[in-house]
């Protein structure tokens, strides 16, 4: 069993940055895809990023191309979400998560197969 535990969250102003990390235990996940999703008061869970196993390949959501960046550190069993130039809009809970596949063009979304407990993200206009 995977067991995944996010942090780095906090209340920024637009335009700020912010590092999340998602510490992983139990079994090693340098063999698993990983994925962020963030889920915003009164909306579903959406997929925000995912990486391969060997960090080869990333993809991520339109909204966040280019302001956002998925890295993992397998000797450290670590995921990262680095998030810069935040908007108002990204205010969410986010999640790691264990993946069925990278997203790429063509492909659905990726699927959740275990989860984080996830960290809250606030951003002020």
């Amino acid at each position: 069993q995977v067991q995944l535990l996010e942090s780095g969250g906090g209340s920024v102003q637009a335009g700020d940055s912010l590092r999340l990390s998602c510490a992983t235990s139990g079994r090693a996940v340098a063999g698993y895809n990983m994925g962020w999703f963030r889920q915003a008061p009164g909306k579903d869970r959406e997929y925000v990023a995912s990486i391969s196993y060997s960090g080869a390949n990333t993809h991520y959501l339109e909204s966040v191309k280019g302001r956002f960046t998925i890295s993992r550190d397998n000797a450290k069993n670590m995921v990262y979400l680095q998030m810069d130039t935040l908007k108002p809009e990204d205010t969410a809970v986010y999640y790691c998560a264990v993946v069925s596949h990278v997203g790429g063009t063509g492909l659905p979304p990726p699927a959740g197969i275990h989860w984080g407990q996830g960290t809250q993200v606030a951003v002020s206009s």
